[in-house]
């Protein structure tokens, strides 16, 4: 049985000495014990017990003693001074605080963008490091700031039976040949943490190829709203719907939706019941798109669902042309490890110019307008539509515990009483 931690600095204190006074042969029958004990290599064993505790005078009156805890001070100057960390966390604010996989990943193109627009001012240098620095290197100089800038809602969704039986089921695994054009959407509530009265609902659509995203808020979760909500989101996808896949709700579950599939030749489908992961694209965006810029706030007045609106056709040009993301590409489980690997993150406008299914026609005109689009004006107005939004919030209404108890001279009451006197 190897020894611990705190037991093997034991030995090694205690063998040290003995083991530089012993002779040749000693010393390899000192080490195949130690070894055996500590589990420490051979070559590693010998240097600590040659070094542990020997006093070495380096200069006059300066003494050195050995120790297995002793760490070499760092000699080498570092690469990203001070003028790179501000250039960094300017660019990260820019791109809302994203972690460093998802910011290296457009860095050089962020960086470059910014520049043009005259929104960041560096030298050359400074430009230079920002364009090879690494994701790990991007997290290490972000950690102090990131520790300044440290909410969950309800699901509001009612089962749908009608036709529920008629449209097919699609599961997480069955999206690995999807292309542009197939989407999952959801609805997300802004009850504020009541679901007392009517309050707006946000209309949540993700292509699952590309990741391109939209969102269009409605004042409730009527089915004659969200119906009129799709076919705008239709509008606004820069590629051909091809396919929705929803969840089980009745604004989604209807006669109409399923007639409109049926004479557009749209592909229909739906999650199973209580399978959040069947629709994990969209889920994810309802926090990183909805949660994140909207909050949690009760928004149920017209004025708020015209701010929401405002907000998302804002985030539409920010998100979809600048905010990377990775897509996950492999999931194995080896006992109860799981191992997932991602590919490397792009933002949905470069993904949707790989794709070989989109036209030309549309990739030039998303060239265009992404041409004009400068990311740190965009999220100035975000910042400023947040601020609008913040005041149109209703405070959030407390849900009550349980049925209100019954008035001391309730005749429930009394009769209690009586029974209990008696």
């Amino acid at each position: 049985m190897r020894l611990t931690m705190t037991e093997c600095k034991t030995v090694t204190k205690a063998s040290s000495a003995r083991y530089r006074r012993a002779r040749k042969q000693e010393k390899s029958r000192m080490l195949d014990e130690f070894t055996q004990d500590t589990g420490y290599n051979r070559v590693y064993a010998a240097r600590v017990l040659r070094g542990h505790g020997q006093r070495v005078e380096v200069r006059p009156g300066v003494i050195v003693e050995g120790s297995v805890r002793a760490k070499r001070p760092r000699t080498r100057d570092r690469q990203y001074g001070p003028d790179v960390v501000k250039a960094l966390t300017k660019v990260w604010k820019v791109m809302d605080y994203v972690c460093g996989k998802r910011l290296a990943a457009v860095l050089p193109e962020v960086v470059a963008r910014l520049v043009q627009c005259g929104e960041l001012k560096v030298s050359r240098a400074v430009r230079d490091k920002l364009m090879g620095i690494s994701a790990s290197t991007i997290d290490r100089l972000l950690a102090p700031e990131r520790k300044k800038h440290t909410l969950k809602g309800r699901g509001r969704t009612k089962p749908g039976t009608l036709l529920k039986h008629q449209i097919p089921v699609r599961t997480f695994s069955q999206w690995s040949d999807a292309q542009p054009g197939f989407v999952e959407m959801d609805l997300v509530a802004h009850d504020g943490g009541s679901n007392q009265g009517e309050y707006c609902q946000t209309l949540d659509a993700t292509d699952v190829a590309t990741g391109w995203s939209e969102q269009i808020a409605v004042p409730t979760k009527a089915q004659c709203w969200v119906f009129d909500a799709i076919q705008e989101m239709r509008e606004r996808l820069p590629f051909a719907l091809l396919g929705i896949d929803s969840d089980n709700g009745a604004e989604f579950i209807n006669h109409q939706l399923a007639d409109y599939c049926t004479g557009e030749k749209l592909t229909f489908t739906r999650s199973r019941a209580g399978r959040k992961n069947d629709n994990c694209f969209v889920e994810q965006k309802n926090w990183s798109i909805v949660r994140r810029f909207a909050g949690y706030g009760r928004f149920d007045t017209p004025e708020a669902c015209e701010a929401l609106n405002d907000l998302y056709r804002v985030l539409h040009d920010y998100i979809n042309f600048f905010m990377p993301s990775m897509k996950l590409k492999e999931k194995t489980r080896n006992g109860a490890r799981v191992t997932k690997r991602y590919d490397k993150a792009q933002t949905p406008y470069q993904r949707v110019r790989a794709a070989p299914q989109v036209s030309s026609a549309v990739k030039r005109r998303l060239r265009r307008r992404y041409a004009t689009l400068n990311p740190a004006a965009l999220k100035r107005q975000i910042d400023e539509l947040q601020q609008r939004l913040g005041r149109l919030t209703r405070r959030r209404r407390a849900i009550p515990a349980g049925p209100p108890k019954p008035a001391a001279n309730h005749p429930w009451r009394r009769s209690a009483a009586k029974r209990k006197v008696g």
